[in-house]
């Protein structure tokens, strides 16, 4: 017997079918013996419709109350599920996020889970109930209810797994797993088996949108095994148990793993693609102690997340250019913010670009195989692409490319790690 959480998405619980169908999923772990867990989204698309309702009563909503609104689409998934399976001959409650409790804190609309306090729902799970949570949501030290963010789901379910010390934690969704890149983009891109907290946090902050940034943070943290399945299998399907999905593990388990001779590790485990970059050149920037510093604190003390930055030589009149992206939806206040400031900061011109895009090579193997970083620039600079600029941590290389070769250099990436699977298996 193992204790399993299991959490759907948004379009694997949009709709009293597909919620029965959900259900049918949940009923087979529970009649295998298992206590469950299940966090569930709102409905696909009723977030929006939600976030939609607090902008038309009031523009400049309060976030606490906007926390109200939005968390009551993860309780109507909640309360239909458990009627569902009541319906199926299961024991089966939901537990709303003040009634565990999950406990947050920091802002509203993007709170952080702080302690889940679980020991009432474990008994009831070893009672032989189904405990079903509204992802997303949790409550506040006064009380009120707050909310995690877009995604926050993902992570309100590795929270929960942790909590009740779970066996592991199966994220079901659209997908099957995760792929060596976006399948929609190469068709002879393979599903990965296993990969490393690491890998996978690396691919999700690089714009791989299969798990939340956040929730593979925490299931590193707290060593969560996470497993990625499809939602859309038959009812009469394997349990997930034997679904062929991705596990993501600790380096320590994938080193047993490599041991075993139960995957191979290969210097580029995957490619990811972003194209909500946007790329910022001050020219003519003083070259002095300090003036780097006084461009970026600025925009780190704002939110304004930064990525990309590259420094040129500076030039005889002691001026250099500085060069760096910032997310799409940032670019507009970060330009104010810059222009502002143009006088103090002592730059000549402002330029922006937002049609770019990022492109990662993702692999715990480049700790060991030297010349990844020569493959990427000889394969993109051989079919004409240009790096515009260039960011690398031990285990990833990341370059920013016009948008509109976004696709190209994705396939020829794929092809030149040797990453496209076989004829056969594609």
């Amino acid at each position: 017997m193992a204790r399993i959480v299991m959490k759907f998405g948004g379009t694997s619980v949009a709709g009293t079918e597909r919620i029965r169908r959900v259900a049918n999923i949940v009923r087979a772990q529970a009649a295998a013996g298992n206590e469950v867990a299940v966090v569930v989204s709102a409905m696909a698309g009723e977030t929006d419709r939600l976030v939609n309702f607090c902008r038309e009563a009031n523009p400049l909503y309060d976030p606490a109350e906007y926390d109200v609104v939005v968390a009551s689409g993860e309780q109507v998934t909640s309360g239909l599920l458990a009627l569902t399976l009541q319906s199926m001959g299961r024991k089966a409650r939901s537990w709303l996020g003040w009634q565990v409790p999950v406990r947050t804190f920091a802002s509203h609309a993007n709170a952080r889970v702080g302690a889940i306090e679980a020991e009432p729902m474990i008994e009831a799970m070893q009672g032989g109930e189904i405990a079903i949570i509204p992802g997303f949501q949790g409550v506040s030290d006064n009380g009120r209810i707050t909310t995690m963010g877009r995604g926050g789901s993902d992570t309100s379910a590795v929270a929960v797994a942790a909590a009740i010390e779970a066996d592991r934690c199966d994220i079901y969704t659209d997908v099957d797993g995760v792929y060596t890149t976006d399948p929609r983009i190469v068709a002879r891109a393979r599903k990965i088996k296993h990969i490393a907290f690491e890998e996978m946090l690396e691919l999700a902050s690089v714009g791989a949108k299969v798990l939340q940034t956040r929730s593979v943070s925490m299931a590193m943290k707290y060593n969560v095994r996470v497993q990625v399945l499809s939602s859309f299998v038959d009812e009469n399907s394997p349990s997930a148990d034997s679904l062929p999905g991705t596990m993501i593990v600790s380096e320590t388990e994938m080193g047993k793993l490599l041991e075993e001779g139960k995957v191979e590790r290969q210097s580029v485990t995957g490619i990811a693609h972003d194209k909500n970059e946007a790329r910022v050149v001050l020219t003519r920037v003083p070259d002095k102690p300090g003036a780097v510093a006084d461009i970026f604190t600025p925009l780190g003390e704002a939110g304004i997340n930064v990525d990309m930055i590259i420094q040129n030589v500076g030039r005889d009149k002691g001026e250099t250019d500085v060069t760096f992206t910032v997310p799409q939806a940032e670019l507009a206040r970060a330009q104010a913010m810059l222009e502002d400031r143009q006088e103090a900061l002592g730059f000549n011109r402002l330029i922006t670009d937002s049609k770019v895009a990022k492109i990662s090579v993702v692999g715990m193997g480049m700790k060991s195989h030297a010349g990844v970083a020569a493959t990427m620039f000889k394969a993109l600079a051989d079919r004409g692409i240009n790096v515009q600029a260039i960011s690398t941590s031990e285990i990833k290389v990341s370059v920013l490319i016009d948008e509109d070769e976004t696709e190209l250099a994705v396939r020829v990436l794929h092809t030149a790690y040797g990453l496209d699977a076989e004829d056969d298996a594609a």
